[in-house]
């Protein structure tokens, strides 16, 4: 393994030398050879980690994807086996599948405006954190959240003007281009009191930066629908999951992520939430719920 790189240098070193020469098809590779190892290991939470790595990498620009696919490996097409690994993995019993089967499967049992407070109340849970990754240079658009979970909370009970309704729309796009940014998957992170630090690629598990951007347009889309009389498109529930960050609890260790203390809390706000909204519940009792929330650090 690792032979792309040469001998005599680990997996960290390698990922170093990459990231410091911003060689991104080398750390593309570097992720893919990671995962591939903790696939043959039989560790899947790391394998989905590097390989979810690999692509996010790699996919980012024209560029880096035409130099990585032209490499091949054991004359196998990385991205192709990058993307057939991801698939079967998928398919796995991982923290990563079970949780978004399980929302999907408890969203049936929702009206959709249910369905759409559920995920706002996950949201406001990656407030705090995302001010904090707002001091990286490039992503500054994550200490927005506050002011995106209130007038989304706002948008539910008036009309909203059409200044808030573009600026939603502004940091939907941020957040798509985040993802492809050179700020999300480089060596940038934040101290954790207590803990290893936080990069802002761990916000790649369960792919928050695509579920955070998937969840605002689909907000813009009912909020326009509405406007129109139209039909709205249906709510998704995968965004119920953005403030579990798995990936940050495999990548520095810590153990199986089911049994890590702060995933258990998120599970259990998870699914307090689910009965909360069942209960016919008023704005005010929202809002309550989203400013403890607003207030949260997550990852102590």
């Amino acid at each position: 393994m690792f032979g792309l790189f040469g001998k005599g240098k680990n997996p960290e070193e390698l990922l170093e030398v990459c990231l410091k020469k911003k060689d991104w098809d080398g750390l593309a590779r570097v992720y893919y050879d990671l995962g591939v190892d903790a696939m043959e290991q039989g560790d899947l939470n790391k394998a989905v980690l590097w390989l979810h790595r690999a692509d996010t990498v790699y996919s980012a620009s024209d560029e880096v994807y035409e130099h990585v696919s032209k490499k091949r490996l054991f004359h196998e097409d990385i991205v192709d086996d990058c993307s057939d690994r991801i698939g079967t993995l998928e398919e796995a019993s991982l923290i990563y599948n079970d949780i978004l089967a399980e929302a999907e499967e408890k969203a049936e049992e929702l009206s959709d405006m249910q369905v759409r407070v559920w995920g706002l109340l996950s949201v406001a849970r990656l407030v705090r954190l995302g001010e904090r990754l707002a001091g990286i240079p490039g992503c500054e658009v994550l200490g927005e959240l506050e002011w995106v979970v209130d007038t989304m909370l706002k948008s539910f009970q008036v009309a909203i003007s059409q200044e808030e309704y573009n600026q939603l729309m502004e940091i939907c796009n941020a957040l798509y281009e985040l993802g492809d940014s050179e700020a999300f998957y480089a060596d940038n992170q934040i101290d954790v009191p207590g803990s290893a630090p936080f990069q802002a690629f761990d916000l790649n598990g369960m792919l928050v930066l695509l579920e955070l951007n998937g969840f605002l347009d689909g907000h813009l889309r009912l909020l326009g629908a509405l406007s129109q009389g139209m039909e709205p498109p249906s709510a998704e529930s995968s965004i119920v999951s953005c403030a579990l960050l798995p990936d940050y609890y495999v990548r520095t260790g810590a153990g199986k992520p089911e049994d890590v203390p702060q995933i258990k809390a998120e599970l259990g706000r998870i699914a307090d939430d689910y009965e909360f909204i069942r209960s016919g519940i008023t704005w005010e009792q929202v809002a309550q719920r989203m400013d403890e929330y607003k207030a949260l650090d997550i990852l102590l």
